[in-house]
């Protein structure tokens, strides 16, 4: 299997080099990166399957270019503004694509994607991603389903939480503080609730969850549940669904007033030397101080509960899973339960274990088992658990 892996020497991108370094079914990797010298200051990683290469990913004509070279798939690990862009260029030169952002932009695709006879595989990480497929593999346990919730996070280990928000930078922050100005959309008691960004960290729905292992985290509204209860024609059934994310106690007491006194806002500050936003201006002020020590580890975390009937009994059904940071590599959690599911959707796609083409999604194009097992076999494990619930 011959891979271009874009954006290789971002903090996603190194842990797919470093999975894909050790497949034996993976021939040759290309690394096309804005800074493709870093390759050399990953200690850790084996490069003679490896070549880096320069890539303006800004640069439509380049990415063209670079696609051209006859690979068998593409893992994109750009930010997701370059999603469309990518994914027309790969429809151009006819290669797979795997990216672990939202589909919601390269959706009206399907139909070129397809006449090219290709797949684009789009929220193949963490989450989205995994949590997706859990949704296959939960719903095989049931005749119904009414209730699905989502949690996932990513938080320091408790030894960690050394600051005042007990939170850390396992991924780019400037996202992170994108995703709390992130609508909300789920399900209660068959209603549909809209929770617009402004009251992210201010709305009932916020709650907090008994984590195995890990005790009391808080829960906030972050996401569009709904939209995959469409794709999986379950919406009609569901009582309760919701996407939320998943911090220690006392984040939604932090940002709430920070979000009031507009620290969150985009639009540039009148009467700075430069143009700069507040969420920007937070981002470099933070940043620094929320970095891990080399001996720290970041969890990724994540649990999905479902709730319906088998055989005429109400079964409540959980299934969790903890990723913890490498410490011999230094590859964050969240970097790996990023970048290991769409390695495996990569090779998946290539050895023809999913066949179909177009624009594909991990809620119901994904072999659930298939994936699971790879992801065990790199440490990652789904704990499933089942319990009765008497009437």
């Amino acid at each position: 299997m011959k891979a271009l892996v874009l954006g290789g020497c971002g903090i996603q991108g190194r842990a797919a080099l470093y999975d894909l370094s050790r497949n034996p079914s993976v021939d040759q990797v290309i690394c096309a990166d804005i800074q493709p010298d870093l390759i050399h200051s990953f200690e850790f990683l084996t490069t003679a399957k490896i070549q880096s290469v320069m890539l303006d990913a800004d640069d439509p004509k380049a990415l063209a270019s670079i696609m051209g070279n006859k690979f068998d798939v593409v893992l994109d690990f750009l930010p997701p503004q370059c999603i469309r862009t990518v994914a027309e260029a790969a429809i151009n030169s006819g290669v797979h694509l795997v990216n672990t952002n939202y589909a919601y932009d390269i959706l009206d695709l399907d139909t070129k994607a397809k006449e090219k006879g290709i797949a684009i595989v789009p929220e193949c990480g963490l989450d989205p991603g995994i949590d997706l497929i859990i949704y296959q593999h939960g719903l095989i346990h049931f005749d119904e389903v009414y209730k699905i919730n989502s949690y996932c996070g990513g938080i320091p280990e408790k030894t960690a939480c050394d600051n005042p928000i007990n939170y850390k930078v396992s991924w780019n922050l400037d996202a992170v503080l994108k995703s709390q100005n992130r609508d909300a959309v789920l399900v209660k008691d068959r209603e549909i609730i809209h929770i617009p960004a402004a009251i992210q960290h201010d709305n009932e729905f916020i709650h907090q969850i008994e984590f195995p292992g890990l005790g009391r985290l808080e829960a906030i509204p972050n996401g569009d549940a709904v939209h995959f209860c469409n794709l999986l024609h379950i919406k009609d059934k569901i009582v309760e669904t919701g996407r939320y994310s998943l911090r220690w106690p006392g984040w939604c007491d932090f940002w709430k007033p920070m979000k009031q006194l507009g620290f969150l806002g985009d639009t540039p500050v009148k009467g700075l030397p430069c143009e700069l936003t507040p969420d920007e201006f937070t981002a470099k002020l933070l940043a620094p101080r929320l970095q891990y020590k080399d001996d720290e580890k970041d969890l990724a975390v994540m649990l999905n509960e479902f709730e319906g009937l088998k055989d005429g009994q109400r079964i409540l059904m959980t299934c969790s899973l903890v990723v913890e940071r490498d410490l011999n590599t230094g590859l964050m959690a969240m970097s790996m339960g990023v970048a290991y599911p769409a390695c495996i959707v990569a090779e998946m796609v290539v050895k023809g274990r999913i066949k179909k083409k177009g624009v594909l999604s991990p809620a119901k194009d994904i072999p659930p088992d298939l994936f699971m097992a790879e992801l065990k076999s790199r440490g990652i494990n789904i704990t499933d658990t089942f319990k009765r619930i008497d009437s």
